[in-house]
């Protein structure tokens, strides 16, 4: 393969991964903690997008166990939209990991 060939291969990736990043941005993933009482969704690009609280939840004598929620719920959409990233990258790159890509 000829370095004009590897150039072109490499900008047609480019542009594929841009337009990955653009379609994961637009995608949500959700998840709760405590039964659904609080709930979070976060976008492809790991931003929270919404934070949900039942007000049955908000004890004032007990903000640790509302903050515990909130971090749970958040990490599991974190992690859920880490996969989500993970499962199209692979379809990109044919199951290659390159690291730092996501």
């Amino acid at each position: 393969m000829d370095m004009k060939q590897m150039m072109k291969q490499a900008q047609q990736f480019q542009q594929r991964l841009t337009q990955l990043q653009g379609e994961l941005a637009g995608r949500q993933v959700s998840a709760s903690a405590g039964g659904g009482v609080v709930s979070a969704t976060v976008n492809g690009r790991h931003e929270l997008i919404s934070l949900t609280i039942a007000k049955e939840v908000v004890d004032p004598a007990d903000p640790e166990m509302l903050q515990d929620l909130v971090v749970s719920a958040v990490n599991e959409a974190m992690r859920k939209a880490q996969a989500m990233s993970e499962v199209e990258m692979a379809k990109l790159t044919g199951g290659v990991k390159i690291p730092g890509m996501f």
